[in-house]
């Protein structure tokens, strides 16, 4: 199971996500003939381009503390670092627009309380980041689901049966 941010590119700073170019877009801008624009329309040019840059740049940082939010909570149950996926801006430069991290999320066999513990660490590190995505909400709602399923194993071990059908409390 991953833990993953939200692959979309777009941003509170944009309706329209980012679009990078195409090899094709790029080869036909090569071969196009050029266009003379006006220096205002130039200017403009420049501006969206740079604004495009800052929504990257935003992005990027968003990502990347997304991700690290979930490794430092995850501590030793995270499998490797984080992994990216990247758009290369149009200034040349690559800006993270979604990541994930794996976690193990495995149960321990025979110890429910170890498995509890662990289900209590996948659920943070899963809720950890300041705006968790729909991914990160269903790992926490199954890392939920793993920690009832040991606080129930831990509740049957608790009790046993005698031969008579009586109760017993195993912990008294």
């Amino acid at each position: 199971m991953q833990i993953t941010s939200s692959h979309s590119i777009s941003t509170a700073y944009s309706q329209q996500p980012y679009q990078a170019k195409t090899s094709v877009d790029a080869q036909a801008e090569k071969t196009a003939p050029a266009k003379t624009e006006s220096p205002k329309e130039d200017k403009q040019q420049a501006q969206q381009i740079q604004r495009q840059i800052e929504i990257l740049k935003a992005r990027d940082r968003e990502v990347r503390s997304h991700e690290q939010a979930h490794l430092t909570a995850a501590g030793g149950l995270a499998i490797g670092g984080a992994s990216f996926e990247f758009v290369t801006g149009p200034d040349g430069q690559r800006y993270a627009v979604g990541g994930e991290v794996s976690i193990d999320t495995s149960g321990v066999p025979g110890d429910p309380e170890a498995t509890l513990r662990k289900a209590e660490t996948i659920r943070r590190a899963a809720l950890a980041p300041a705006r968790p995505s729909s991914q990160d909400y269903s790992v926490a709602s199954k890392a939920t689901a793993m920690a009832n399923q040991a606080r129930l194993e831990m509740l049957r071990a608790s009790r046993a049966v005698d031969s008579k059908g009586v109760l017993l409390d195993v912990n008294a």
